[in-house]
């Protein structure tokens, strides 16, 4: 039987601010081969425990693993150069900027030379290497010159994963990548979510139950901070107390 590759490890994390504790006590393993969705309401605690694991803020207490390490108290960045990528809710590309070069400058803040400031960006082969690799593994090789802000909602979408996949991470954190997208560009994120999962241990953040019972291996669902259920989408679909709480009985 092969051994489980827990590329992130999240052990009895809480966040409180002020008297309010927005995630209590969750622990969560991300395995490479795996994706692993939470779901919750709004205001269960998905995007505070992504936060949490990102390094965007410090647990109030628990603690993350990362690759084995300890790295509970480090900072996002390091933690990005260290195999972690994650996206947001929200856009976060530079629209002005060709789907190339955003997804060289990705490649450069993980491959930094402050040595060789005088040489130009388009000189370094590793982060133009890297950013092609990512721009082909997202399907965007066709539209690579293209504009990112003239892209369609979901091909922003790919382009923010494909800037993930320039920084050449192990875990990729997914927060809502479907939202807002129709059926066709659905089924491609979908598609490519799922050419990732071999060599990525991915936590997916979503809504959209249908999207989720087809890709997750893992779902994990999240009440008012708290995690009520974790297993496969056998187990969640056919769990009364998950039903109760969150799918309802067309599920």
């Amino acid at each position: 039987m092969k051994q489980k590759e827990i590329l992130l490890r999240g052990l009895n994390m809480t966040r409180r601010w002020g008297g309010l504790v927005a995630v209590n006590d969750v622990s969560i393993d991300l395995e490479r081969g795996t994706i692993h969705s939470v779901i919750g309401t709004n205001g269960a605690g998905k995007s505070t425990l992504i936060n949490m694991l990102s390094g965007e803020f410090g647990p109030s207490s628990g603690s993350v693993e990362l690759l084995g390490q300890d790295v509970t108290t480090w900072p996002q960045a390091r933690r990005a150069r260290a195999g972690l990528g994650r996206s947001y809710q929200r856009n976060t590309i530079y629209p002005t900027f060709t789907v190339f070069e955003n997804c060289r400058l990705a490649a450069q803040a993980n491959v930094q030379k402050p040595w060789q400031w005088w040489k130009a960006a388009d000189t370094c082969s590793a982060s133009t290497n890297a950013a092609k690799d990512a721009i082909e593994r997202a399907g965007l090789e066709h539209m690579q010159e293209r504009l990112a802000g003239m892209l369609s909602h979901g091909q922003k979408r790919q382009l923010e994963i494909a800037m993930c996949l320039a920084t050449k991470p192990q875990v990729l954190l997914l927060d809502e990548p479907l939202a807002g997208m129709g059926a066709d560009e659905t089924e491609r994120m979908l598609k490519l979510l799922d050419t990732l999962r071999k060599d990525h241990a991915i936590l997916l953040v979503e809504h959209d139950m249908d999207a989720v019972f087809r890709v997750a291996d893992l779902i994990t669902v999240m009440v008012n901070g708290t995690k009520i259920a974790s297993g496969s989408v056998e187990f969640i679909r056919n769990s009364p107390e998950v039903r109760a709480a969150y799918l309802g009985e067309g599920h």
